[in-house]
C-alpha cells in the first residue's frame, strides 16, 4: 500500500460562482520572470491528479478553481489559474513548474504533496516567484529542519496548512483538553518525514501535559500487515490509538483492530481526511474516529454551504470537498486579498511581485479569514490558526466540538 508524505488548515461569505473546471492546457508565454502582458494575474498550481495521490491533487486544483472564479467574478482582481499534474513526484513537479514558467507563472499555488514541494520550492526561491502551498506541511518545504535565525529560510515559501510539528503539538492538547485517553499508543510511519515529523512533537507535547503513552509501534511505506502493532496497543491497554499518518495504512489498522476484537479511541491527523471515499473500505470502521482539521464539510454556516455547492460543480462529483480543497480555496483567496491591499499590478516583474507579498504576508496587522480559520503568517512562512475537532459519524464528518 501507498502512503504519501504530504499534507499539509472566521469564515468569508461566498458569492455565486460559475461551474468551470481548472484549465489544464499551456500555451507559450512570458518566462518567469517577466510581468503579465495584461491586467490578469497569471497563477500556476501543482498537484496529483493522476496516481496513487490524486485524491489531493483533484482536490486541491478544484478548490483553488473555485476561488479564481469567485475573484474573477468580484471584479477587483483577474486571475487565471493553470494546474499541472506532478504525479506526487518529485521530478515530474519540478517538470510541472518549468512548464508554468514558459506559459507565464507570476505565482503558485502548490505544490500539494510535500516531497514535490521540497523540489518545486529550491526552484521557485531561486526564481523569486511567490509559493503558496495549500497543503505541503513539512518544515522542509520552508527552508530547513527547524525554522529560526540559524536555518536557511525560503522566505519566498509559505503555508496555508499547519506544519507538522503544530499537527503534533495540537493534538496532544487536544486530546488532553477533551480527556480523550488516560492510556495511549501511537502508531507511526518510521519512513515518513510527515509521520515522525508528528509523532516527534505529539511525545514532546505529550509528556509536558504528563499523558501516558504505553505502546510505541512503527512502520514502513510497503506494510500491509498490522497485527503485531494493533496486537501491543491492546496488550498495553491503550484506550485511544494515536495514528499520525495517511488514511491508506489508517485503514488497514482499523480493520486489524476489528478483527482483534480491540476498540479504543481512534484519533488521526488531516491525513486521514479522504478515509471515507477510499475505494473498498468498510466505512463502518471509521465510526468514531477522530482527526483535527481546519474544515468541516458537514458544519452549517453559509460559507461552507456555498463552497460545498460550487466544489461539487466544479468537480463533476456529488462528494464533498475535504479540507485540502478548502485550504487551496484560502491560498487563492488570500493571495487575492494581498494583492488587493498591497496594491500589486500584474504588470510587476516576478520578483518584484514576491517581495511586495512576502512583505504583505508578513505584515502584523495582515490576516485573512477564510474557510479554514482566521490565518495570519510569521515571517517563518508558517500559518497561524486554531483547529478544529472532526469525528465521523454515519459515514460522514461532523463537527466534534458543535
Amino acid at each position: 500500500m501507498n502512503t504519501f508524505d504530504m499534507s499539509r488548515r472566521g469564515f468569508v461569505r461566498l458569492s455565486g460562482v460559475a461551474a468551470v473546471i481548472a484549465l489544464a492546457g499551456c500555451d507559450s508565454s512570458a518566462g518567469g520572470g517577466s510581468a503579465s502582458a495584461g491586467d490578469t494575474f497569471m497563477i500556476g498550481g501543482i498537484g496529483p491528479v493522476t496516481g496513487a495521490a490524486a485524491i489531493y491533487g483533484s482536490a486541491t486544483k478544484y478548490g483553488a478553481q473555485v476561488a479564481v472564479d469567485e475573484v474573477n467574478a468580484a471584479g477587483a482582481v483577474k486571475m487565471e489559474l493553470n494546474w499541472q499534474d506532478d504525479e506526487h513526484d518529485p521530478e515530474k513537479s519540478v517538470n510541472a513548474y518549468n512548464t508554468l514558467k514558459d506559459w507565464g507563472m507570476q505565482i503558485l499555488v502548490g505544490t500539494t504533496t510535500t516531497t514535490p514541494c521540497v523540489a518545486v520550492s529550491t526552484e521557485t526561491n531561486a526564481d523569486r516567484i511567490f509559493q503558496l502551498t495549500p497543503s505541503a506541511s513539512s518544515v522542509n518545504v520552508l527552508g530547513g529542519e527547524e525554522i529560526g535565525a540559524d536555518s536557511p529560510r525560503k522566505d519566498n515559501v509559505f503555508q496555508m496548512c499547519f506544519t507538522d510539528p503544530n499537527q503534533g503539538t495540537a493534538s496532544a492538547q487536544y486530546i488532553s483538553q477533551q480527556k480523550l485517553g488516560t492510556k495511549i499508543a501511537v502508531i507511526y510511519n518510521n519512513a515518513d518525514a510527515y509521520s515522525t515529523g508528528i509523532y516527534q512533537k505529539f511525545v514532546e507535547e505529550a509528556g509536558a501535559l504528563e499523558l501516558e503513552i504505553v505502546s510505541t509501534q512503527t512502520f514502513t511505506d510497503d506494510q500491509t500487515d498490522f497485527s503485531v502493532q494493533v496486537g501491543d496497543a491492546k496488550d498495553k491497554g491503550a484506550d485511544l490509538l494515536f495514528l499520525p499518518i495517511y488514511y491508506t495504512p489508517a485503514s488497514l489498522i482499523l480493520s486489524e483492530a476489528k478483527k482483534q476484537g480491540y476498540a479504543p479511541r481512534f484519533f488521526g491527523v488531516d491525513g486521514m481526511d479522504g478515509i471515507l471515499t477510499l475505494e473498498g473500505f468498510d466505512t463502518e470502521l471509521a465510526e468514531g474516529v477522530m482527526l483535527l482539521t481546519p474544515f468541516v464539510a458537514t458544519a452549517e454556516d453559509e460559507a461552507t454551504q456555498a463552497f460545498n455547492e460550487a466544489y461539487k460543480a466544479a468537480s463533476g462529483s456529488n462528494e464533498n470537498p475535504n479540507q485540502f480543497a478548502a485550504d487551496a480555496y484560502d491560498c487563492v483567496k488570500a493571495l487575492a486579498q494581498a494583492i488587493e491591499t498591497a496594491g500589486i499590478t500584474p504588470d510587476m516583474a516576478t520578483d518584484a511581485m514576491c517581495d511586495a507579498l512576502i512583505a504583505q504576508f508578513t505584515d502584523p496587522g495582515f490576516s485573512y479569514a477564510g474557510l479554514t480559520g482566521e490565518s495570519s503568517w510569521s515571517v517563518t512562512g508558517e500559518v497561524t490558526k486554531t483547529p478544529k475537532g472532526m469525528v465521523i459519524e454515519g459515514g460522514v464528518y461532523m463537527p466534534l466540538d458543535a
